[in-house]
C-alpha cells in the first residue's frame, strides 16, 4: 500500500518524462502506472484503478483530447479527475480539454512539485466531498448519488459527469437559491482565482446545464444573474441512503 492510497495514470510518448514522474510521484507515495500511447491507456484503464489521470495532448496514435471524452464516457471511469498536459501556449486548447471534463491542466514544461500540488488538491477536494456529502440529493426532476458521482433523471435515464461537473454541481447543491460569484465557483472547483478574459468558469456552467437538460432561454434550472453570478433554482432535499 502506497503512503497516500491513492494510485495516478499517466499517458506521455516522452519516456524522459515518464520516468521523472514515476519516480518523482512514488516518491510522494503515489502508485503510478505510466504508459506511451493512447492504445495503451485504454487497455491499462481496464484493469487498473485510478484515482487520477494524467493525460498528455499530443500523443503519436490519438490526442488527449479523444482520450478525455472516452474516459468521461467509460462507466468505470467517468467520474475519475483528469489532468491534461499541454506543450501548446494556445488557450483554445486548453479550453478545448476543460469542455470535454478535463479537471485541470499544465502547461509544457512545468515543475514536477506544481503538478504534484495540483494532483493533491484534486484529490482533497474530491475525497472531501465524499466525506461530507449525504448519499442523495434530489432537486427538480433529477437524482444526485454523491458516492457514486450518478446523476439520475426521474424518468431513469443516467447522465455522466466528469469530475469538474460534479464539484460544479454539489457546489450549486450545498447552496440552493444563493447566487454564486465566478471567483467562488473557480475557487471550489478548480482552486485558484479566475483570471482575466477566463471563461472557464462560463464554460463549466454551460456543461453542466446541457449535462441538465437545462437549455431554454433562459435556463429554468442554473439561472445567469447579470454581473453577480449564477444561481440554482431549485430546492434540494437529502437522503442518507437509496433506501
Amino acid at each position: 500500500m502506497s503512503q497516500l492510497g491513492r494510485s495516478i495514470l499517466l499517458v506521455d510518448d516522452d519516456q524522459e518524462i515518464r520516468e521523472l514522474l514515476e519516480q518523482y510521484l512514488s516518491r510522494a507515495g503515489f502508485d503510478v502506472r505510466s504508459v506511451a500511447d493512447g492504445a495503451a491507456f485504454r487497455a491499462a484503464l481496464e484493469h487498473f484503478d485510478a484515482d487520477l489521470v494524467i493525460l498528455d495532448v499530443m500523443l503519436p496514435d490519438e490526442d488527449g483530447f479523444s482520450l478525455c471524452r472516452w474516459v468521461r464516457q467509460h462507466q468505470r471511469a467517468a467520474a475519475t479527475p483528469i489532468i491534461m498536459l499541454t506543450a501548446s501556449s494556445d488557450e483554445a486548447d486548453r479550453v478545448i480539454g476543460l469542455e470535454l471534463g478535463a479537471d485541470d491542466y499544465l502547461g509544457k514544461p512545468f515543475s514536477p512539485r506544481e503538478l504534484l500540488a495540483r494532483i493533491k488538491a484534486l484529490l482533497r477536494r474530491a475525497g472531501f466531498a465524499e466525506a461530507r456529502a449525504p448519499r442523495l440529493l434530489e432537486f427538480g426532476e433529477w437524482r444526485l448519488d454523491t458516492v457514486s458521482h450518478r446523476l439520475f433523471h426521474c424518468d431513469g435515464e443516467e447522465v455522466l459527469l466528469s469530475g469538474a461537473d460534479f464539484n460544479l454541481l454539489k457546489l450549486f447543491l450545498d447552496h440552493p437559491q444563493r447566487v454564486l460569484d465566478r471567483d467562488t465557483i473557480a475557487n471550489a472547483t478548480r482552486g485558484r482565482d479566475v483570471m482575466p478574459l477566463d471563461r472557464i468558469v462560463d464554460m463549466a456552467v454551460s456543461r453542466l446545464r446541457q449535462r441538465l437538460h437545462d437549455t431554454a432561454r433562459p435556463p429554468r434550472l442554473i439561472r445567469t444573474i447579470r454581473g453577480s453570478g449564477y444561481l440554482l433554482a431549485a430546492d434540494v432535499s437529502g437522503l442518507a441512503s437509496a433506501g
